[in-house]
């Protein structure tokens, strides 16, 4: 299946248009298990959104992936259950890439997708970020690109993949 994907950036962090996380929600990064942990929020997201690269990973990939410490997963909940996560990648060239961004399925479409993805645009520029970036498809939520755009980022490429 052929899909659309949507390559957007920030080059500065003054482009953000930030929108405040409720302090109801705690967002952490995760330092211990991290495989198990990644591995869990990628399922409980992924499963909406035909993520499916990783569904056939060992626990000994997973322990790979997480052990590079280029990559940094938090987790975000409200008194104590999951609402979602992300990933970022930081790059060679020192531009961080949101590898994986998501709201658990409970809370989609309470207005809390914007202000989690402020939170992960601001923890990639204070890991001294040149650039961050992302990318996103016509398979992802609808809002997915609408949300990016809100917050700033701007469109740079876009492809066709299978």
């Amino acid at each position: 299946m052929t899909s659309t994907v949507y390559y957007l950036e920030q080059t500065t962090l003054q482009q953000l248009k930030a929108k405040p996380l409720p302090t109801s929600i705690q967002v952490c990064e995760v330092i211990e298990n991290q495989a198990l942990r990644s591995e869990q929020f990628y399922r409980e997201v992924g499963q909406y959104w035909q993520w499916t690269d990783k569904l056939i990973w060992s626990a000994l990939q997973w322990q790979h992936y997480t052990d590079d410490q280029s990559l940094r997963t938090f987790g975000a909940f409200f008194e104590g259950q999951f609402v979602g996560y992300f990933e970022l990648y930081k790059q060679q060239d020192a531009s961080v890439e949101i590898a994986y961004f998501g709201l658990a399925k409970p809370y989609l479409g309470q207005g809390l997708g914007g202000s989690l993805l402020t939170r992960c645009i601001e923890t990639a520029w204070q890991w001294q970020a040149k650039r961050v970036w992302v990318h996103t498809c016509d398979l992802d939520h609808p809002s997915a690109l609408a949300n990016y755009q809100a917050r700033g980022m701007t469109l740079y490429k876009t492809a066709l993949e299978d």
